[in-house]
């Protein structure tokens, strides 16, 4: 069975930054892209990052230079350094892996919040 499980969201002022961490077991972990979506209240989910088994990235407009999306294929673990966060960015941060098929698993999901 999959399973994904994220850690590392709280509460930080605007500016600051945070890493959030997303562990994975029972996968092929190299076989599978992994990606960040967040979702705010009463907005869609979004992809916010993605990074496929060779390590090409891509992101969301709204984050590109200012978030990084990595993974350990040695560890199983796929990350996201958020940095000069914005209120904007407070949303569910949750964690997803693809096969080339399309078939995807999903984490719990953590909450980031930036307020002063």
């Amino acid at each position: 069975q999959v399973q994904l499980v994220e850690s590392g969201g709280g509460l930080v002022q605007p500016g600051g930054s945070l890493r959030l961490s997303c562990a994975a077991s029972g996968i092929d972990f190299r076989a599978y892209a992994m990606g960040w979506y967040r979702q705010a209240p009463g907005k869609q989910r979004e992809l916010v990052a993605a990074i496929t088994s060779g390590g090409s990235t891509n992101y969301a407009d709204s984050v590109k230079g200012r978030f990084t999306i990595s993974r350990d294929n040695a560890k199983k673990m796929a990350y996201l350094q958020m940095n000069s966060l914005k209120p904007e960015d407070t949303a569910v941060y949750y964690c997803n892996a693809r096969l080339v098929n399309y078939q995807e698993s999903w984490g719990q999901g953590t909450q980031v919040t930036v307020s002063s």
